[in-house]
C-alpha cells in the first residue's frame, strides 16, 4: 500500500520507541550540562581560606626577685623558665652578687621568690632562704633544709624527692606526707618555714 500524504510511517510501536528516543536524549542532555557546571561556584562567591595557629602562646607568671639586682621585684616570666630567666628579667645582677649559693639551673613557678645575696655578707641568696631567714620548703636545697632543727641528709632528700613527685606544697601541713615528718616535727620547724 502506498501511504497517502500526512500518513505516519511509523506503526504504533515504532512510535513509541521513537518518543522514548526523544525523551532519553533529553535527558541526557540535561545530565551532561549539568555535569559541565559541577562544583563551579558563581563568580564573586568564593570564600578566603582562613588558617589559625594552633599553638598555644606561652603563659607567663610572677616571680618576686629581691636582693642585688637591678631592678628588685615583681617580674613576669614564661610558665617553665629558670631562675636565671627571673634575674635578667630584673635587669641582671649588682656588682659583688652571690650567685655560687643561687642554682641558676631551678624551674621558677608562680609566687617563687629568688633572693640574689651579697659575696660580702655571706648572705645565703638561693630561693630556699630569704632575708627574713625563714626556709621556702617549695624552693630549698638540701644544704638549705638540713638548717632546720632534726632534719638531715635523708629527710632533707624526703622532702624534695616528695616535692618534685608531687608538685609545689600548697600549706606547710603538707609536710606531713613527707616519710619521716610527723607532728611534732612539723611542730619544731613550723616557725622557721615561710609559708607557701
Amino acid at each position: 500500500m502506498v501511504p497517502s500524504p500526512g500518513m505516519n510511517w511509523m506503526s504504533g510501536g515504532d512510535r513509541i520507541k521513537g518518543q522514548w528516543v526523544v525523551i532519553g536524549l533529553g535527558v541526557v542532555g540535561a545530565v551532561v550540562g549539568a555535569g559541565a557546571g559541577f562544583g563551579a561556584e558563581p563568580a564573586g562567591e568564593l570564600s578566603p581560606l582562613i588558617l589559625e595557629s594552633t599553638t598555644p602562646s606561652p603563659s607567663v607568671v610572677p616571680v618576686h626577685v629581691s636582693g642585688l639586682v637591678v631592678s628588685p621585684g615583681v617580674v613576669w616570666v614564661s610558665e617553665g623558665a629558670l631562675t636565671i630567666d627571673a634575674i635578667a628579667a630584673a635587669g641582671g645582677v649588682l656588682i659583688g652578687a652571690d650567685l655560687d649559693s643561687i642554682n641558676l639551673a631551678r624551674p621558677v613557678f608562680e609566687g617563687d621568690q629568688v633572693v640574689v645575696g651579697s659575696i660580702q655578707t655571706g648572705t645565703l641568696g638561693s630561693g630556699g632562704v630569704a632575708g627574713d631567714g625563714l626556709i621556702d620548703i617549695n624552693n630549698a636545697d638540701s644544704t638549705e633544709l638540713q638548717t632546720l632543727p632534726g632534719v638531715g641528709p635523708v629527710l632533707a632528700a624526703n622532702i624534695i624527692a616528695y616535692r618534685d613527685s608531687t608538685g609545689r606544697f600548697e600549706r606547710i601541713e603538707d609536710l606531713l606526707e613527707v616519710p619521716g615528718i610527723g607532728e611534732t616535727r612539723l611542730a619544731s620547724i613550723r616557725d622557721l618555714i615561710r609559708p607557701p
